[in-house]
């Protein structure tokens, strides 16, 4: 069985978009969502506008596949939490403080686009995931839908008032917030 041959055009494409995507969430980080530009982009990627239009035809496009590459990390992570060992809360409490050092970044692009969703109905769906992941995980934990979407409200709340506050935060403080929310801190 002989392996495909790599399209070395596709392989550049899919890099060039890629470095698209990353410039676009220098610009959320640099400028706010409200200075994402195409021409903005492409200057931050150091190619021409007309590549950036290329692979994103719209300035939704451009935000939603920024979006989603953030909310496709945390998806990945919250995914690990709960199919791995130990303590499930922990691990979200773990991946809440990473907003206050070196995931503030990332935290700071997606809580960006994320509250832009409420005007530019394209990224709502991509939005959602950071809350529906969190329930996936509170649903293995309990089976109370209060206490699912007290653990939610909970988990956006604190990493709201991380990035407001941007001072170091410790991690058995976020836990004992999350089981108080859930109820299993009792």
């Amino acid at each position: 069985m002989s392996e495909e041959p790599v399209d070395g055009r596709r392989a550049r494409g899919a890099k060039r978009r890629a470095e698209i995507i990353e410039a676009t969430l220098a610009v959320v980080l640099r400028e706010g969502a409200a200075g994402v530009t195409h021409r903005a982009v492409a200057t931050q990627a150091g190619v021409a506008t007309s590549l950036s239009i290329y692979y994103f035809a719209t300035l939704d496009d451009l935000l939603v596949a920024a979006l989603s590459s953030v909310a496709d990390s945390y998806t990945a992570r919250i995914r690990q939490i709960i199919d791995g060992p130990g303590d499930k809360l922990r691990g979200l409490a773990e991946l809440i403080v990473e907003s206050a050092g070196p995931g503030r970044e990332k935290a700071l692009a997606e809580r960006e686009l994320s509250t832009l969703a409420a005007r530019r109905p394209a990224l709502a769906p991509i939005a959602r995931h950071w809350r529906q992941n969190v329930a996936a995980l509170a649903a293995t934990l309990t089976d109370d839908p209060r206490a699912v979407d007290a653990l939610v409200a909970a988990s956006d709340g604190l990493c709201t008032a991380i990035l407001i506050e941007n001072v170091p935060v410790d991690t058995e403080h976020v836990h004992r917030v999350l089981a108080h929310a859930l109820g299993t801190d009792r």
